[in-house]
């Protein structure tokens, strides 16, 4: 079997960052996955199951409602290896096109306060599993050393 793209990444020299992971034809349109790292892989603690799940909802329904960006979005949603997140966007584009995007999904997150979109035993199938300190905390942390400080080696994938 062949392997596939996203495991042909040298995870031993990834940085945190926004990545483009592939991008696809479908149809006429081009949808363009994107890998948002929050964490250095095999390198520092991954993301908590509770704050990666939050993020998931906080940032999705952000993204979802953002003004200029809501009707691109395809999909939002973690990594398995709880090192980041995916978000898949109609359009043909770069790391650097949604650097603004993704820093204001996340200071949303980092500064959000209330009550959890969708974290309720109707909404959501796993509705117990949230953690909002530490989701904000892991937003900010993306927020102010990788996003506010955005580097092209936080943009192409290492050689």
């Amino acid at each position: 079997m062949e392997k596939i793209a996203s495991f042909t990444i040298d995870h031993e020299r990834l940085l945190r960052g926004i990545y483009v992971s592939r991008k696809d034809k479908v149809g006429d349109e081009c949808v363009t996955t994107f890998d948002i790292r929050m964490k250095e892989p095999n390198r520092e603690p991954v993301l908590h199951q509770g704050a990666i799940h939050t993020i998931e909802h906080l940032a999705a329904t952000y993204l979802r409602n953002d003004a200029e960006w809501k009707d691109r979005i395809v999909y939002w949603g973690p990594m398995g290896c709880l090192t980041g997140n995916y978000l898949l966007l109609r359009g043909d584009l770069d790391s650097a096109d949604i650097v603004d995007l993704m820093r204001r999904t996340f200071r949303f997150v980092a500064d959000f306060e209330g009550d959890i979109p969708g974290a309720a035993p109707r909404d959501c199938g796993n509705w117990l599993l949230h953690d909002l300190p530490m989701a904000r905390y892991e937003a900010r942390k993306y927020l102010t050393e990788v996003l506010d400080c955005i580097k092209d080696e936080n943009l192409h994938y290492p050689q």
